[in-house]
């Protein structure tokens, strides 16, 4: 695929001659290197993510066979399919090279929650893990520090903090944050008030939800005056 990519042929002509999907084939011109290839979806990387580990270690040891590997990891607690683990080996096998070592890293959603978790929530394996997260990546010690700060001025209704919160969220340098700050500058007033006062728009949110619940039931059912009724004697 790469020779025939380098020497300048589409992607297309590439997907017929190979028989291959041309997505299939676009991702695999595009990868340089075994880390650069996505393995399957979202959905399927997280069920057998744990288990990598085991598969590329037993891959290197000669065992290539999805279905006896699937029956491994099945006695190690994996609820997937043989389909799923064959995937998650595609793209090893179509290097050709042995399988890399994998770390026990963490996911994205694990480390966001961890994150995002109050500190008291964490047990000590967790606190270790996010000790350690932060420790190899500065910059996200200091979205820990305005995730945290942010937090803590939502709880206590601190709102008058919020300037000094947003000028610790600029100065980052984090485009993610200073985005996040400039959006709530914009609308400073109300954010102000929404972290220092006991009254919100919850209950008229939750009233809006409602009727879009109701209309959403009776959708090509019911005319207005039928939806004005059901949203007058609902309980």
């Amino acid at each position: 695929m790469h020779e025939l990519y380098d020497n300048g042929v589409g992607i297309s002509a590439i997907s017929e001659a190979l028989g291959l999907d041309r997505k299939t084939v676009r991702k695999y011109a595009h990868a340089t290197t075994l880390e650069d290839l996505p393995v399957g979806d979202g959905r399927r990387d997280t069920r057998v993510q744990p288990y990598l580990a085991h598969l590329h270690r037993r891959w290197n040891e000669g065992c290539t066979d999805a279905a006896r590997l699937c029956a491994e990891i099945r006695e190690l607690g994996f609820h997937g399919s043989e389909r799923t683990v064959r995937r998650s080996l595609q793209a090893v096998r179509a290097t050709g090279k042995p399988a890399p070592t994998v770390t026990g890293t963490l996911t994205v959603r694990q480390a966001t929650r961890l994150i995002t978790c109050r500190p008291d929530s964490l047990d000590e394996d967790e606190k270790v893990q996010l000790k350690g997260l932060l420790a190899r990546c500065p910059e996200l010690e200091a979205v820990a520090e305005c995730v945290r700060t942010f937090a803590e001025m939502m709880r206590d209704k601190r709102g008058a903090e919020l300037g000094d919160w947003l000028v610790r969220a600029e100065t980052t340098q984090l485009a993610p944050l200073r985005s996040l700050a400039r959006g709530l500058r914009q609308d400073f007033d109300a954010v102000t008030a929404g972290l220092t006062l006991e009254w919100s728009s919850g209950r008229v949110e939750g009233n809006v939800n409602r009727i879009k619940m109701l209309k959403r039931v009776g959708y090509g059912r019911a005319e207005f005056d039928v939806l004005c009724r059901r949203v007058l004697y609902a309980d």
